[in-house]
């Protein structure tokens, strides 16, 4: 049975992302925004989503795919029968007048590498999810995009008939292709594109530089970092789960969702993974974000936001063929409905850094204790109810586990937080609060299985309760910590490291592939309670589920190792961060030291 792969790279800068596939063509871009419809489109629908792409005129072609050495640049080098060339694609970011340019311009470079290859260039946008097909009109040097919502221009110095016209030429120079939405480029074509790739390159390079990133499969955790840094749409602080909808978790199965949203618990993560590499900037403009997004929240924190804090992102399905003709396709999430109370403890953990940090100077952010205030008293006024969890169970409320290790753990925050800015009531709530959720993960304990179940009143393992282990609830030398793991690995280790998120039924049957993020927590877990060879084998069996640029998607079928889920999911680069740095510490500075 062959593997199933997304055969893609991603380039962005923070303000879009494009998915490349190894034949040239951009099958996923959204403008102006992550959560925007398509502009290229062919990933959920190869005849109404466009295309944009560079390709031999022969059929028969090769390519072999990579990134430019610590960069988001992509290359694609393509040989067919008359020669070889290459396409350099990047979205332009660097630092200019006291601020990052990052504006939403697609650039590709097409450069001649061997022969006299026959190449045909097709530019063909949509609007609306493939809904509005606009109509070119061509300039002097651009062809304009009619239709859309903005000016869409693609400025070259390929031959404009040959574009529209979708004719074959020889490609015997290097040519240039700047699509700009909004402003135009009005500079000259080759000069800016080179000048923006050298810029782009160096700041990627520098970016990488001031990352502490451990030496342990250090390469392939530089990629991760450069695979999130780009899920953060820095206008607002948010940062995106995927920046995909409708890639099915599972062929067939109708788990089809839209991740192009602002997950607390995911932003969670990502921002720790940064956070341990040593970049507060995405932390201190998420505050920023997360200050905006709730400070009109009376009752409780929604489980997601959309990118600029819309709180209604009504899910719907559209009429698209779907990826491999997976449907539904949806657009929006109606998780901002659930309740999921782990959020709370989420947000003060994510806070925490900018007060305990001593590389922050506290008079750089301001005092945000009317925050940690109104967060602890959600927690404590939702407390006692059941909730979705943090899996999103539509038909499903139970008092979970790791939303009070979530209550403890973001509870433990505020005791620290306290004590930085001197608040005694605040501490003494915060701890009053901390001995109470303890009191309730207790009551998930399962003396038979010598584990913690994934909610009380229930004995059914969960993945998630592995982070008891993680967040140091069970010390990890403790014989309470390496049963509860030994518990979950009988019930969902599935094989080589690949781990379940659970085996119960839910809403849409049982699921039939594992999760890539908790493999890695397993993986974390391993060392945590001392099992440090296994974790090295299993880390190093993960890695091989990537794709051929070091990509993962967010599920893995057990089967055939084939990728599925929404791609590339920021949560399994984290996971793959995280467990790279606990490893490498682990190594550096063993238990009995």
């Amino acid at each position: 049975m062959q593997r199933h792969t997304y055969d893609f790279g991603v380039i962005g800068n923070c303000a879009f992302t494009a998915h490349i596939h190894k034949d040239t063509n951009i099958s996923w871009m959204c403008w102006p925004r992550f959560d925007s419809s398509f502009i290229f489109g062919g990933l959920l629908d190869q005849e109404k989503g466009g295309e944009f792409s560079v390709k031999p005129l022969e059929s028969e072609m090769q390519s072999k795919q990579y990134y430019v050495e610590n960069t988001n640049i992509l290359c694609t080098e393509v040989t067919s029968e008359t020669g070889r060339y290459k396409v350099t694609d990047f979205a332009p970011r660097f630092y200019q007048t006291d601020r990052y340019y990052r504006p939403l311009m697609m650039i590709r470079k097409i450069e001649r590498l061997e022969g006299s290859p026959r190449v045909v260039v097709k530019c063909s946008p949509r609007g609306d999810y493939g809904n509005t097909v606009p109509e070119p009109s061509m300039g002097s040097n651009h062809i304009r995009f009619l239709g859309l919502e903005a000016h869409v221009r693609l400025t070259t110095n390929i031959s404009l008939n040959y574009v529209i016209n979708e004719d074959s030429f020889v490609l015997n120079e290097t040519k240039y292709m700047v699509l700009t939405y909004g402003p135009p480029l009005e500079a000259s074509l080759e000069e800016t594109v080179d000048l923006f790739l050298s810029k782009t390159k160096n700041y990627w390079r520098n970016w990488v530089k001031t990352a502490a990133i451990v030496n342990f499969y250090q390469r392939e955790a530089i990629r991760s970092a450069l695979i999130l840094k780009i899920h953060q749409y820095e206008d607002t602080g948010a940062i995106i789960a995927a920046a995909t909808t409708s890639l099915p978790e599972s062929p067939g199965s109708t788990r089809n969702w839209d991740y192009r949203y602002c997950w607390m618990r995911d932003t969670f993560y990502t921002l720790n993974a940064f956070n341990n590499i040593g970049h507060f900037e995405e932390s201190e403009k998420y505050f920023h974000y997360i200050l905006n997004t709730t400070i009109e929240e009376s009752d409780r924190y929604q489980p997601l936001y959309g990118i600029s804090g819309q709180k209604k992102l009504i899910e719907k399905e559209i009429p698209l063929a779907g990826y491999q003709g997976n449907q539904p396709v949806r657009i929006g999430n109606d998780a901002y409905t659930h309740i999921q109370n782990d959020v709370y403890g989420q947000v003060l953990i994510s806070l925490l850094p900018l007060y305990e940090d001593k590389r922050i100077i506290f008079t750089e952010r301001f005092d945000s204790s009317e925050l940690i205030i109104k967060t602890l008293d959600m927690i404590e006024k939702t407390f006692d109810e059941t909730d979705a969890g943090l899996w999103e169970f539509r038909n499903l409320s139970q008092h979970h586990c790791y939303t009070y290790l979530f209550h403890w753990a973001g509870s433990s925050a505020a005791v620290k937080i306290a004590k930085v800015i001197g608040d005694r009531a605040m501490g003494e709530k915060a701890a009053k609060l901390k001995e109470r959720s303890a009191k309730m993960i207790e009551k998930c304990y399962v003396p038979s299985k010598k584990a913690y179940a994934q909610a009380k009143g229930v004995d059914r393992m969960d993945a998630s309760t592995l982070q008891l282990i993680m967040m140091n609830y069970l010390d990890g030398n403790t014989q309470a910590a390496k049963d509860h793991l030994i518990g979950l690995e009988k019930e969902l280790h599935a094989k080589d490291g690949l781990f379940y998120r659970y085996k119960h039924q839910d809403d849409f049957g049982e699921p039939e592939t594992t999760f890539l993020i908790c493999a890695f927590w397993y993986v974390e877990a391993l060392a945590c309670v001392g099992r440090l060879d296994e974790a090295i084998k299993y880390f190093e069996n993960i890695l091989s589920y990537s794709n051929h640029v070091g990509l993962l998607s967010e599920d893995v079928k057990e089967s055939d190792g084939s990728m599925w889920g929404n791609f590339p999911q920021a949560y399994s680069h984290v996971g793959l961060l995280n467990a790279a740095t606990r490893i490498a510490r682990k190594l550096d500075k063993p238990d009995f030291l």
